[in-house]
């Protein structure tokens, strides 16, 4: 019965998710995609709900009977970057794309919302909240709602999922503890005195600085730490000189640094502190650092996993679900919000046709990571039984 009525709304997820990706937005500032969730769930009797702060909508669905809070949530925001996927719905907008799947995430809580809201809406107890996020991308969207209020009524669930194209098309995947990493996102600036490159006596050049400092962050952070309790730091960026006859004054270096454990992240940034200004100071240089966003170990409840992964394997059979041995090194927000109440993060299989092999799919964050829409009826299955408690309720 379920799949049916949610395959009966693929279409319209699959018009409205290639809408958003055709017209991305970045940041925690979503207005076009805040309006279109508006306009899709506004008239189907929730109480709507907008962030002050940001681009949010919040949507409650109140049941007929006495039961939990739980809240699903979706981000909306896409990536910095240009898309290369050669879909015929690609991103109009210049270095914005929607390469990590949001747009699916939306699509699928809007028909999940809508689902309930009508068709299923006397099978509801407790409330639901449909959390639309924007600002997922190192933004801090997740703490922006929390400054909104989002936990000011209690919360008794919390849950989300995330497509990957590297797992079989309508797979579910998930496990309970640490799931996701942690996620510093940071700046170091070392500063020198710029001259002329003919001249370099005269200078203080920030640059073999920069390759000495990217170095040894690379290569000497993470051993000093148990290879059972992994961190990985990476650099995404190194900027200094404008051309090829002139000394900077500075250079930058621009990476994260993702661990499962809290105690290990503080001792691992002490660590790139302790390196920084030691490598400056033997150079001649300054050195500053600063974490520019920073999102906590996403942590999932045993007894909510426990309860999702039997509900996910009722709906979809054992062969469909998988948990999970290890945790992943990606990291997501939503594990702000699991810190206020218990609840999991799920991963939803998403490899497009005509990949034999999903580990050869472009990943997330590719600027050619494609899905096949049809795990939207998976995702969009999942939100519902486990707002309406598992999937006995739709039998009863």
């Amino acid at each position: 019965m379920l799949l049916a009525i949610v395959n009966r709304e693929l279409p319209e997820m699959i018009r409205f998710r290639r809408d958003l990706h055709s017209h991305p937005e970045t940041g925690t500032r979503n207005p076009r995609t805040q309006q279109k969730i508006l306009d899709a769930i506004g008239n189907i009797g929730l109480d709507i709900e907008v962030g002050r702060t940001c681009t949010s909508v919040t949507a409650t669905l109140h049941g007929s009977k006495p039961g939990p809070n739980i809240l699903l949530r979706a981000d909306t925001d896409a990536l910095p970057m240009a898309e290369d996927s050669g879909l015929s719905f690609s991103s109009r907008v210049p270095d914005a794309a929607h390469a990590c799947g949001h747009d699916a995430h939306t699509a699928m809580l809007v028909a999940a919302a809508k689902i309930l809201a009508t068709d299923l809406r006397n099978r509801v107890s407790g409330t639901i909240r449909f959390v639309f996020q924007p600002g997922e991308e190192a933004c801090g969207g997740a703490q922006a709602m929390l400054d909104d209020g989002l936990f000011s009524q209690a919360t008794d669930e919390a849950f989300a999922l995330h497509v990957t194209p590297n797992i079989p098309t309508g797979m579910v995947a998930s496990r309970s503890g640490p799931f996701f990493a942690s996620c510093d996102e940071f700046e170091i600036v070392l500063t020198g005195r710029g001259g002329h490159a003919s001249m370099p006596h005269t200078c203080i050049d920030p640059i073999p600085g920069a390759f000495a400092l990217g170095s040894a962050l690379l290569g000497t952070v993470a051993r000093g730490f148990d290879p059972f309790s992994p961190v990985v730091v990476s650099i995404g960026a190194v900027n200094s000189g404008t051309t090829s006859n002139v000394i900077p004054d500075t250079a930058t270096i621009r990476g994260t640094l993702r661990t499962f454990d809290a105690d290990v992240q503080a001792r691992a940034w002490s660590k790139i502190t302790h390196l920084t200004s030691s490598i400056a100071t033997t150079q001649g240089l300054t050195g500053s650092s600063i974490i520019r966003y920073s999102s906590p170990v996403t942590v999932n409840s045993e007894e909510t996993t426990r309860r999702f992964l039997e509900h996910a394997t009722a709906l979809f059979g054992a062969s469909q679900v998988v948990e999970m041995e290890s945790p992943i090194m990606a990291s997501e927000d939503f594990g702000i919000m699991l810190q206020h109440a218990p609840g999991t993060l799920v991963l939803v299989g998403a490899c497009p046709e005509g990949v034999s092999d999903p580990v050869n799919a472009e990943p997330c964050h590719s600027s050619k990571m494609v899905i096949n829409e049809n795990c939207m009826v998976t995702g969009t299955a999942l939100h519902i039984v486990t707002a309406l408690g598992g999937p006995s309720s739709l039998t009863q």
